[in-house]
C-alpha cells in the first residue's frame, strides 16, 4: 500500500467529497471529512520522511511511463507543499464545524456539502503540487478555484456574493492565461510532463512562442497568487468569506500558487532561462516592494479586522515574491520557509477572528473593545500570531525574515533589507491596533460574553504553539526549506 500513498494523496480526499454529500445529519459528514483530512496529513508526513530518505518518488499512473503517461512526482519542495496544505486542512477541518452549526442561514441539509466543497478545494491544492504534469495543474486548479468561490459565496455578509464573483473573474482570468502558456510549450515541445519540458525547452527557448508561453505563464500565475497590483480580488475574499473558509484559503491558496511558479520558473524553464534571458527578477522585485509597502499602509487603515489582515497577506506575498527575485539559495529559503510560516501565522489570526466572530458576531475594529480581559484565551493566540507575522524573535514569522534579509544583503542590497525593517514596523502599528483596543478601551456594559468554545480553541492555540515551536526548532520550516532551495536551483549540498 505504501507504493501507492502518492496516489492516494489525491484520491482520499477526492473519493470522500461527493461521500460527504450523501451523509446526514452534517455532523456525520464532518467525521469523514475529518478523517480524510487526518490520512491526507498522515500521507503527507509519510512522503516527506520517505523523501528527505531515499529521494525523489516517481508514480506512474495506470503503470504508464512517463513522459507517455501522467506521472506524480515527489521531491523535497512539493513533499514540504504537502505537509503545510495537508496540516492547514487538517486543522481548519475541526475549526470548521462549530461555526458553521451556529450559521443560521446555512442550514443542516446544507452543512455536508460545504464539506463536499472543502474537500474538492484540498484536492485540487494537492493535486497541483503533487502532480508532475503541466496540464494537470490546470486541471486541478480549475477544480481548487471553483471550489474556492463557491466557499467564499457563503459569507453571511451579502458582499460575500460580490467577492467570489470578482475573484471568479480574475481567477478565470488568470487561468486562462495559464492555460494559453502551457498550450504554447505544448506546441513546441510536444510533451506535458515537467522533466521532459524542461530537457526540450532549451532546443527552442529563442523562439517567440516559448517568450510568450513565458510571459502568460508570469501573468496567470501572479493574478492566481495575488501579486500587487493583480491583488484586488483578495481583500474582499478574505474579509467576507466564512472565518473557517478565510483561515484555509490565506494559509494555502496562495501559497499553492506561489510553488506553482516556483515550479515553473525553476524546474521547466530553468533559473537561467527565467531570470537571466527574461529578466524575471527585473519585474519581480519592484512589484514586490511596491506590494510591502503600500499593502501594509493600507492595512493601517482598515477598521475591519479581517479586511486588515487580508492587505497584511498581500504585503507578506510581497515577501516571498523577493525572495524569489534573489534568485540565491538564501532568497529561496526564506521564501520557502516564508511559505510555511505565513501559513501558521495566517491560520492563527484568523480563527482567533473567528472566535471572536462566533462570539460576538463582527470583527470591526470599534467592537472589539475590552475584548482582551473577556476572551483572553483567543486574544492571547491573536497576540502570538501577531507577534509572529511582525517577526519578532522566538516565533516562526522572525525565521524567515531573518533569512530574507541575510539573503538580501549577500546581493549587497541594504536598501531592501531596510526596507524589510521599515514594513515590519508597519505591521507592529495595524497590529497594535487591535491588540489596543482589545485590551487598553472598556468593553460596552451592555455585552455579556465569555470566552470561545474548547472546540474552537484548541485548533487555534495548535497553529499559535506551532508559531512558538517553528522559531526555536528550525530544523523543518528552515531545514527542509533549505534542501527545497538547493533541490529548485540545481544546487549540490
Amino acid at each position: 500500500m505504501t507504493e501507492h500513498l502518492p496516489a492516494l494523496q489525491v484520491v482520499i480526499p477526492l473519493m470522500a467529497a461527493p461521500l460527504c454529500a450523501l451523509l446526514r445529519p452534517g455532523r456525520i459528514a464532518w467525521m469523514l471529512a475529518m478523517t480524510a483530512c487526518t490520512l491526507c496529513l498522515l500521507i503527507a508526513a509519510l512522503l516527506l520522511e520517505r523523501v528527505l530518505a531515499e529521494g525523489v518518488i516517481s508514480y506512474a499512473m495506470g503503470n504508464w511511463p512517463a513522459p507517455w503517461g501522467i506521472e506524480y512526482r515527489i521531491d523535497t519542495v512539493n513533499a514540504y507543499m504537502l505537509l503545510l496544505v495537508t496540516m492547514i486542512g487538517a486543522v481548519v477541518m475541526a475549526f470548521a464545524r462549530p461555526t458553521l452549526e451556529q450559521r443560521a442561514h446555512l442550514s443542516k441539509r446544507k452543512q455536508p456539502w460545504f464539506y463536499t466543497t472543502y474537500l474538492l478545494c484540498l484536492t485540487g491544492l494537492l493535486g497541483m503540487i503533487i502532480t508532475g504534469d503541466a496540464f494537470n495543474v490546470f486541471v486541478f486548479l480549475e477544480i481548487s478555484s471553483l471550489s474556492s468561490y463557491v466557499l467564499i459565496s457563503i459569507g453571511r455578509d451579502r458582499r460575500a456574493l460580490t467577492a467570489a464573483y470578482q475573484y471568479l473573474i480574475m481567477g478565470t482570468i488568470g487561468a486562462t492565461f495559464i492555460l494559453i502558456g502551457i498550450g504554447f510549450l505544448y506546441v513546441m515541445t510536444g510533451t506535458l510532463n515537467m522533466l521532459d519540458l524542461a530537457a526540450r525547452l532549451p532546443a527552442v527557448a529563442d523562439t517567440r512562442t516559448v517568450r510568450a508561453a513565458f510571459a502568460f505563464l508570469t501573468i496567470g500565475i501572479s493574478l492566481k497568487l495575488a501579486l500587487f497590483p493583480l491583488h484586488l480580488w483578495l481583500p474582499n475574499a478574505y474579509a467576507y468569506a466564512p472565518s473557517a473558509v478565510t483561515a484555509f484559503l490565506a494559509a494555502t491558496a496562495t501559497k499553492v500558487a506561489i510553488y506553482v511558479m516556483l515550479r515553473f520558473f525553476f524546474t521547466i524553464f530553468g533559473a537561467q532561462f527565467s531570470f537571466e534571458t527574461m529578466g524575471l527578477d527585473a519585474i519581480l522585485l519592484p512589484l514586490a516592494l511596491a506590494g510591502i509597502f503600500s499593502a501594509s499602509v493600507v492595512a493601517i487603515f482598515q477598521t475591519n479586522v479581517k479586511r486588515m489582515l487580508a492587505y497584511s497577506s498581500v504585503a507578506q506575498i510581497g515577501y516571498m515574491i523577493l525572495g524569489i527575485s534573489l534568485v540565491s539559495v538564501t532568497g529561496l529559503t526564506a521564501t520557502i520557509s516564508h511559505l510555511f510560516n505565513h501559513a501558521l501565522m495566517k491560520g492563527t489570526l484568523f480563527m482567533a477572528l473567528g472566535c471572536v466572530s462566533y462570539q460576538i458576531g463582527a470583527v470591526r475594529l470599534d467592537r472589539l473593545a475590552g475584548i482582551g480581559r473577556t476572551m483572553p484565551w483567543t486574544m492571547g493566540a491573536f497576540v502570538i500570531g501577531g507577534l509572529s507575522l511582525i517577526g519578532v524573535p522566538l516565533t516562526a514569522g522572525f525565521v524567515s525574515k531573518w533569512l530574507l534579509i541575510l539573503g538580501a544583503l549577500e546581493r549587497g542590497w541594504w536598501p531592501v533589507a531596510l526596507l524589510v525593517l521599515l514594513t515590519s514596523l508597519l505591521a507592529v502599528i495595524y497590529i497594535w491596533r487591535v491588540v489596543e483596543v482589545a485590551y487598553f478601551r472598556p468593553a460596552p456594559e451592555d455585552r455579556k460574553i465569555g470566552e470561545a468554545p474548547l472546540v474552537l480553541l484548541i485548533p487555534t492555540w495548535t497553529l499559535a504553539l506551532a508559531n512558538l515551536y517553528f522559531g526555536l526548532d528550525t530544523s523543518l520550516n528552515a531545514g527542509v526549506a533549505r534542501l527545497a532551495a538547493q533541490s529548485l536551483l540545481g544546487v549540490t549540498q
